[in-house]
């Protein structure tokens, strides 16, 4: 049975440029795929009141996508869930149909999300089968509430229910709304892709196995091959690939790589990489295939530290997969985490130190790390008596080394910034958008951090 499903992208945030709707789009294709009449609404884009859409569209479903909770800044601490509040009372004031909450940021608070909002039901994890089943359920009348994956309200309490961890989360391409393509072209010069999900990696703090699952399910070559084809004829000329580590394994970035070497597509792309396992050889293909900008996921320039993060490569890796990247004139970045577990005031001085042996690269460095539930920090900052039992983290909070006060930690690391302009340790200036503008208007596209160390000095 066909249904009408508005589908709403919540996220706001458009720092340091605003990101297209990736996982509503793959949403979007699926559903649509198996017969169901959807619209897509993105909040960033300029288009016609909710309150218009619902009564011109008259959906059967609403569905709200959650991507961020908070900044992840220790300073600013701002959060982005009161907008989904905002967003489903809009929605309530003119449509009783039931509304269904999803996204990154509520993979990680579904009881607490669903609570806020009001929505009637969410879905934590990947949620292409799982909305499926709901809205065939809706349609039917029938109780939904075996569904894998399904948030929902039984009298007063919240259920969530287990994933399907048997079944495949295999992404079908994603399609792209054409004017949804013109916006993010005009305003961030570049679109996404993802090529896997899931990461089993043990990072303590990090949120991709509550998202996606540790299980990793790729997509296959050729399929992403032909996606970045459409991509580019869409007039998109960069891509950003957002798995959570594009290199969980060689073998995987070297298919993709050949694949996009044998359709010939011709885009520019940038990734997330983890510095460890890279070789000359992949450094060199991924850079035939377009690679264009890395950004490390490194965390900490100091041995003793990554230890203590559950990271599983040291500063010697860091320095070598720094060296195939410049040496394959590839423009490469590092995003640090400064004073979570194990950081002392020596620990962080030996970090800068060894990050000045790095070559041409711009580090981002994070004051504390963000507390997020299901985490092994999240149980270690429980452990050490700094988390009690009725703490709501949804108010970010941000785990500091026992051994660092935050103004110590805050101090330093603007010290750094001041000996190192290379080192980014706060916000942008106010006028990179500015900058970020004109640089766009005269072709240059990606991530654009490359002119970063020059608009710090600049601040």
């Amino acid at each position: 049975m066909s249904s009408r499903v508005l589908l709403i992208s919540n996220n706001c945030c458009d720092q340091p440029y605003p990101v297209f709707p990736l996982g509503l789009a793959h949403l979007d294709t699926a559903l649509r795929r198996a017969g169901h009449a959807t619209r897509l609404l993105d909040c960033q884009v300029p288009d016609e009141p909710i309150e218009d859409i619902l009564v011109e569209f008259r959906p059967d479903v609403v569905g709200v996508s959650l991507r961020n909770v908070d900044d992840v800044q220790l300073v600013s601490r701002q959060t982005y869930f009161g907008d989904a509040v905002n967003v489903c009372q809009a929605v309530r004031q003119v449509w009783n149909r039931p509304i269904v909450l999803g996204g990154s940021a509520f993979s990680i608070f579904p009881d607490r999300l669903l609570a806020l909002t009001g929505a009637d039901y969410g879905i934590h994890g990947p949620g292409e089968v799982a909305f499926k089943r709901l809205i065939a359920a809706l349609a039917a009348g029938a109780d939904p509430a075996g569904i894998p994956g399904l948030v929902y309200r039984r009298g007063e309490q919240i259920v969530i229910n287990p994933r399907d961890t048997n079944g495949s989360t295999f992404l079908d391409p994603a399609e792209r709304p054409p004017h949804l393509v013109e916006y993010y072209l005009r305003h961030s010069s570049m679109l996404n892709i993802s090529t896997q999900r899931g990461c089993g990696l043990p990072c303590c703090f990090c949120t991709y196995p509550l998202i996606e699952g540790r299980e990793n399910h790729r997509r296959p070559p050729e399929a992403v091959a032909e996606e970045l084809a459409a991509i580019q004829r869409q007039g998109a000329k960069h891509v950003f690939i957002v798995d959570a580590v594009f290199n969980l394994t060689n073998d995987h970035v070297s298919d993709i790589c050949d694949a996009i070497l044998r359709r010939r597509v011709n885009l520019t792309w940038s990734c997330f990489l983890r510095p460890k396992n890279l070789t000359a050889g992949l450094m060199t293909l991924m850079a035939r295939a377009g690679l264009t900008h890395i950004e490390f996921g490194t965390d900490s320039f100091c041995d003793e530290v990554l230890a203590e993060y559950g990271k599983t490569f040291t500063f010697a890796d860091i320095l070598h997969s720094s060296e195939l990247a410049r040496a394959a004139r590839v423009h490469y970045s590092h995003f640090v985490i400064c004073g979570g577990p194990g950081e002392t005031t020596e620990t962080l001085r030996t970090g800068f130190a060894n990050s000045q042996r790095l070559t041409g690269t711009v580090i981002f460095a994070f004051a504390g790390m963000r507390v997020y539930p299901g985490t092994a920090l999240f149980v270690r900052a429980q452990r050490e008596g700094m988390l009690s039992a009725d703490t709501d983290l949804l108010d970010p909070v941000y785990y500091i080394s026992p051994s660092l006060r935050e103004e110590e930690l805050l101090q330093q690391l603007a010290e750094f910034g001041e000996r190192a302009p290379n080192w980014i340790t706060g916000p942008l200036p106010a006028n990179f958008s500015r900058i970020a503008e004109r640089l766009r208007q005269r072709g240059i596209v990606g991530p654009l951090w490359e002119y970063f160390g020059t608009l710090w000095r600049m601040r």
